[in-house]
């Protein structure tokens, strides 16, 4: 199969599998995942491999570095002890866990403990996708729980398959300075490329050259921290954090606009094109099983799926109650959510591409040359599990959402947001004379945008005040906003009519339609923007 068919194959797929997943209500990933299990018995795409490196190295650091970048840092450090637990205990709990199930139907303890390992961490991507159903401080905690945990399963993961391949002797001191240097290592290559980042942006101007840099972030972190053995998915995590933090005082508008533009079309594409390939692994793993193979991961499929989603709930209300044992601080008893909220979070475990990454990972041989035991087996098992967590628990998470009435975040992130722009046209209200004085403006111009900045003011109050009828001002300030959104888009759309006729009648060249499009293509967007605080600014 060559890779320009796949290629086009792989972004249909994505684009019908979307399609059909907004027009019907369904997880995208799931129809994903399904279209990806259908191509797989194509006897063409039977033989397209998914090489664990191009998940470890292409698909992850791009998607973990834009996952990072847009998670609240207040969030995280809001729920650092419990997402730092459920990170490195919880995944070292899961992977015990799971093999000592595995060696119960029958699978040594060495292969038992790199399946465990595989399956332990959830997946940011899947993550991500699917648990956009609930409150955002839920995803955030999921999402940075999904973040770190990966540096811990691998650790875990890399000793595991030393050990039953016999190609190192390890100890208690190597374990724990594996995990020692896989977190200080990847801390510190995450860190040090924000670092470079930073200052390299800052002499920078050129859009284009400044998201190079940014494309290259993320697999310089990566590659930094593995060439010292450290974790490089948690260097690209902290890379993407700083980023997120330092970003803002160095990235220019103009740069800013296209990165957001680039990373938002990379990583969906990139994120469909996963599940689909993971999907493309479940035929042929299950063509590598004996009968007798395949119906004993089928048990360990359906065995494995019931103890991670139970472990999971275990240690979420296990450690809860432990910690308000402990800690009865006020600050810790304002952070306490209902048992409800437990179930649901236990049932976001979603798996993904790290645990079948992992899993082709697994060699073919040991040191001494014989075949590595119950290896197909791992794989079969890995993607059964991925597979029965996405299509079992996604469609289950938004009923079980509903159930447990988890109080909504939107308003209160409203109410911040409108804070926010209130504050900053404030601010530049209170330093224009100044500023003014400085540059030399006229007094016309200066009424003007005084003007303006007031009447944004206005909006602001009224949508902050829109739910009370008795306000006349508020309602008068909103039919006034709309009016002006109305009334621009239908100018814009003249506008741009005029453009298109003089370009077909060759008085002006494409190049000058293009130039003056994309002023107006900005101008739009920021019109036709859902109607909130922002759309206004």
């Amino acid at each position: 199969m060559l890779g320009s068919e796949l290629v086009v194959i792989l972004c249909t797929a994505v684009l019908l599998c979307t399609l059909a997943a907004r027009r019907w209500g369904l997880p995208a990933p799931v129809l994903l995942l399904a279209c990806g299990i259908l191509l797989g018995l194509i006897p063409a795409l039977a033989e397209v491999e998914l090489p664990p490196e191009a998940v470890l190295f292409l698909f992850l650091p791009v998607l973990l570095y834009w996952e990072s970048i847009s998670t609240s840092l207040r969030e995280v450090r809001s729920n650092l002890r419990g997402i730092v637990l459920m990170g490195t205990l919880l995944v070292i709990v899961t992977a015990w866990a799971v093999a000592a199930a595995a060696h119960a139907l029958g699978l040594p303890w060495g292969p038992a403990w790199v399946l465990g390992a595989a399956i332990a961490p959830t997946d940011a991507t899947a993550v991500g996708a699917l648990a956009r159903v609930l409150p955002n401080r839920y995803v955030t905690v999921l999402r940075a729980e999904s973040l770190i945990n990966d540096g811990t399963a691998l650790v875990v993961y890399g000793v595991a398959v030393a050990a039953t391949a016999g190609t190192e002797t390890l100890d208690a001191a190597d374990v724990s300075w594996r995990f020692l240097l896989a977190y200080a290592g990847g801390i510190a290559a995450g860190a040090l490329t924000a670092w470079a980042g930073v200052h390299v942006r800052r002499w920078i101007q050129d859009p284009l050259l400044s998201n190079v840099v940014t494309i290259l972030s993320p697999f310089t972190a990566f590659v930094l921290a593995e060439s010292v053995e450290a974790s490089g998915v948690l260097a690209v995590v902290v890379a993407g954090l700083a980023m997120g933090r330092l970003g803002p005082r160095v990235v220019q508008a103009d740069t800013r606009r296209q990165m957001t533009a680039f990373w938002s079309l990379a990583t969906f594409l990139l994120n469909g094109a996963l599940f689909v390939l993971v999907g493309l692994e479940l035929p042929r793993a299950i063509s590598e099983l004996t009968r007798g193979e395949l119906f004993r991961g089928v048990v360990l499929v359906g065995v494995v799926t019931v103890v991670i989603v139970a472990v999971r709930l275990a240690y979420l209300f296990g450690t809860t109650y432990l910690i308000r044992l402990l800690d009865r601080r006020e600050s810790q008893l304002a952070r306490r959510i209902s048992n409800r909220a437990r179930v649901v979070s236990g049932l976001a475990g979603f798996r993904g591409a790290v645990s079948l990454a992992a899993a082709l990972a697994t060699p073919r041989s040991t040191a001494a040359g014989t075949p590595f035991p119950d290896r197909d087996l791992i794989i079969f098992v890995a993607a059964g599990v991925i597979v029965v967590t996405l299509v079992l628990q996604a469609p289950l998470l938004p009923a079980v959402a509903r159930w447990a009435r988890l109080p909504q975040d939107t308003e209160a992130r409203t109410e911040e947001l409108r804070f926010a722009q209130a504050s900053a046209i404030n601010d530049a209200l209170e330093a224009m004379p100044r500023l003014a004085a400085e540059l030399g403006t006229d007094q016309q111009v200066v009424d003007e945008l005084v003007t303006e900045y007031n009447q944004r003011l206005g909006v602001l109050r009224a949508l902050a005040n829109e739910t009370d009828a008795d306000d006349d001002g508020a309602a008068r300030a909103l039919t006034r906003a709309g009016q002006y959104r109305e009334l621009g888009l239908a100018l814009i759309a003249r506008k741009r009519n005029t453009l298109i006729r003089l370009r077909d009648e060759r008085r002006i060249d494409d190049t000058v339609l293009l130039q003056l499009q994309a002023r107006l293509d900005l101008e739009e967007v920021r019109l036709a923007a859902p109607h909130d605080a922002a759309d206004e600014e």
